[in-house]
């Protein structure tokens, strides 16, 4: 087993870890592999309620080792594969019921923008920054950058950090919406695991279809949207999770109801004594 990402599940946490350091987690043809198959893993897990996604070293990910690829002899239709191989790890994870957390620092560039956009919320070190460099070197954008990237900051924008020679800093990359919040690199690792153990300790099965419902629902027609929301609510309602929490719900509003006529009550007899 390939130990350039690392999988630890634990108390229905599952973290993926980027672990090629020394090459900023730049992701060859095995990583690549290993991503898919850590994306089958996961997913498939029932165990799993949650996704820490992050990255060991000083970067979070410089897209593909593109010079691994150049001193391979690999050909356009390896690239080409091995392309097709990582997005079925993207899609694998955005299409599923795993909420997901990335706990970014250092250095995001290329497909390192559509891998960290995997994740549904994403908590940055006020040390990232975020690149392209696609145009660069006369490629063109993969990992997922062509959709995920505009979906979550717009399209021109989305066109500015692709068509220019520019890297965005930790607050403009909060401000355009590429990033959920920033913190400082110490806190960074905590504050994801916050927001992960926060999922774990709620209704996890219903963030993990709110989850789906969003990501999945970008792609399809307005209606399939409907149907696939009204098919999901119904069969929440039937869990034994929601329906403690519905009940609970209902016997609070009962409660407050029942404290508010009583104060009506109590307010129209002191009216009439007076």
């Amino acid at each position: 087993m390939s130990d350039s990402i690392l999988l630890e599940v634990r108390a229905g946490l599952a973290r993926v870890t980027f672990n090629r350091p020394a090459y900023l987690n730049a992701m060859d043809f095995d990583m690549g592999a290993r991503w898919r198959d850590v994306a089958r893993e996961v997913t498939s897990d029932p165990s799993v309620g949650a996704v820490i996604l992050d990255a060991a070293g000083p970067a979070f990910c410089a897209g593909g080792d593109v010079v691994a690829m150049a001193t391979s002899g690999a050909s356009g239709a390896d690239v080409t594969g091995a392309a097709h191989v990582i997005h079925e790890g993207i899609r694998t994870f955005v299409e599923s019921d795993k909420p997901i957390v990335a706990a970014v620092h250092g250095a995001v560039a290329g497909g390192g923008l559509g891998l960290m956009l995997t994740a549904d919320y994403i908590v940055a070190a006020d040390d990232s920054r975020f690149v392209s460099k696609y145009a660069n070197i006369g490629l063109t954008p993969d990992l997922g950058v062509s959709t995920l990237l505009p979906a979550a900051i717009g399209q021109r924008r989305a066109l500015q950090l692709l068509l220019e020679d520019r890297a965005l800093g930790a607050a403009t990359a909060l401000d355009w919406g590429l990033v959920t919040e920033v913190v400082t690199a110490a806190e960074v690792a905590d504050r994801a695991e916050q927001v992960a153990r926060f999922w774990l300790d709620n209704a996890t099965g219903a963030f993990g279809q709110a989850k789906r419902l969003v990501r999945v629902g970008a792609h399809r027609s307005f209606g399939e949207n409907l149907d696939d929301e009204a098919a999901s609510i119904g069969t929440r309602f039937e869990t034994d999770e929601s329906r403690a929490r519905v009940a609970a719900f209902a016997a609070a509003s009962a409660k407050s109801a029942a404290a508010k006529a009583a104060g009506s009550t109590s307010a129209g007899a002191r009216a009439g004594a007076s």
